[in-house]
């Protein structure tokens, strides 16, 4: 079904061939040995992000990536350095990359160097292709297909050897995730996202999958997205997988992803421009499903429900009208008066079933929600609103340590009268332009019975961030964070 090659990671403590060796070097240190003696040496640059191609015999390669000062390096700047080589080795046809750790610090030990140094070369190592005819007399760029990391000799294996094995599985379902974003619409509707939920199942025993279809989700009194669902003849789904790693009869944590799977505004429909982009309003629901795909196969010992209602938002003569009024599943009515603000009604069903049905004691959605975080956040931050503080801090802690940042915002009770409908007890669009992605996230709260919640508003992340290791695509954003929150919640 998803076509991305996984790359090989090994790490070793002695020689390790490779198509093109990699030495991260900080500002104020010297080349190591034998190199410091080779033609061009002297022109090594160590500012952050230069670069060096040094050629010690006829068929070695040494590429010398400039880390910049020592005490600001971190895992962030590995992961740079680490996507600009494998940038590099695409230049010189390289289909392997052998990396030289770099000593511990202040700022970053070895094991979260090596994590960093995985998370970046997969990343950047995925390319999406897959519809582009190429001439057979020419073959297609060379791929990496293998990392390799060298080990100081007295490095402690075990949390290397740890950190690396979670990095790259957390990587690739990243990879995998955002394959699933580039597909698309006409390939990847609801039925797609629903059948890789199943492979995801007969692949990990711990994980079980349930696909609930339009009639079965008018029975059970999902207004919101049996609204949303009216306009389009593609059948929705709300597609739920368990995953039973934890103890029995542990309370599971509840992941929630939305996956309109095209947006088009429905009768309130957006404009043309950019419409194309709305194949990734989905980002979610993917980044939800292959999170859960790295944790199960990382057997992190921690129960998770994943509910991930999935649709088109189409216009027809039987989509849902602004003005229409809606019963959701938690029985509370709500006036649709804009249906380009379809994806709250759709998770509100989905966080509704998470906590009632699937007994999720806290929950996180992840959602493309609104065009405001762009405004407030830009594409660096995803804005994180919260209904607990602790809840709040933990998954704020497990974005900073993956990269996927998150900023959090405020709610308070004055946001609350935005969602109040006249006729209805809420309304989807407030009349007044004030705090849209705050207010699209308190009323989300209005469908989590109190529990700890956190809304991930991830519009501005999901793609076109241009960092070195994701670029202008997709980025997957999320699959990380949640693998390293239920990591965190595992203890």
């Amino acid at each position: 079904m998803l076509e991305h090659p996984p790359v090989q990671v090994d790490v070793a403590t002695g020689p390790i061939e490779a198509d093109l060796e990699v030495l991260g070097l900080p500002d104020g240190e010297t080349l190591p040995g034998a190199l410091a003696g080779l033609p061009g040496a002297n022109d090594v640059k160590t500012r952050f992000r230069k670069t060096t191609l040094l050629r010690p015999g006829p068929s070695e390669r040494v590429l010398v990536v400039g880390l910049g000062k020592r005490e600001e390096l971190d895992a962030e700047r590995l992961r740079v350095a680490a996507a600009i080589a494998v940038r590099e080795a695409g230049n010189l046809e390289a289909t392997s990359v052998s990396w030289a750790l770099p000593e511990s610090s202040s700022a970053v030990a070895l094991p979260t160097a090596a994590a960093a140094i995985v998370e970046g070369t997969v990343l950047a190592s995925y390319r999406f292709d897959r519809f582009k005819a190429r001439d057979p007399d020419d073959p297609p760029p060379a791929s990496l297909e293998r990392l390799a990391l060298l080990a100081p000799e007295d490095a402690d294996a075990d949390p290397l050897a740890a950190e690396v094995r979670f990095a790259r599985a957390a990587a690739e379902a990243a990879n995998r995730a955002r394959e699933l974003q580039d597909l698309p619409a006409n390939l990847l509707n609801p039925a797609y996202l629903a059948d890789r939920a199943r492979q995801i199942s007969l692949a990990f025993e711990p994980i079980a999958v349930d696909v609930l279809d339009r009639e079965r989700i008018s029975e059970l009194g999902m207004g919101g997205l049996e609204a949303v669902a009216q306009g389009t003849a593609a059948e929705p789904a709300l597609i739920v997988l368990r995953y039973s790693g934890g103890s029995e009869g542990e309370a599971p944590v509840g992941f929630v992803g939305k996956a309109v799977t095209f947006d088009t505004g429905g009768i309130s429909i957006k404009p043309s421009q950019k419409m194309e982009e709305m194949k990734f309003d989905m980002s979610g629901g993917a980044a939800v499903i292959e999170a859960v795909a790295a944790i199960a196969e990382l057997g992190l010992p921690v129960n998770l429900v994943a509910v991930v209602p999935a649709t088109e938002n189409m216009p027809s003569g039987t989509a849902t009208r602004p003005g229409d009024v809606i019963t959701q599943l938690n029985g509370k009515t709500v006036e649709v008066n804009n249906t380009d603000a379809e994806g709250r009604l759709i998770l509100a069903d989905a966080l509704t079933y998470c906590v009632r049905e699937l007994g999720a004691d806290r929950v996180v959605d992840l959602a493309t929600l609104t065009g405001a975080v762009l405004v407030a956040l830009g594409s660096t931050y995803a804005a994180l609103v919260s209904n607990d503080d602790a809840w709040a801090e933990e998954v704020r802690a497990a974005a900073e340590r993956t990269g996927e940042l998150a900023w959090r915002l405020p709610l308070h009770e004055e946001f609350k009268e935005l969602t109040r409908g006249k006729v209805a007890d809420l309304t989807n669009a407030s009349a007044k332009r004030k705090a849209g992605t705050i207010y699209a996230a308190s009323f989300l709260e209005e469908f989590v019975d109190s529990k700890p919640w956190v809304h991930l508003d991830i519009a501005g992340t999901a793609w076109d961030v241009g960092r070195e290791y994701v670029g202008s695509g997709a980025t997957g954003y999320g699959v990380r964070l949640l693998t390293a929150l239920a990591r965190e919640r595992a203890g």
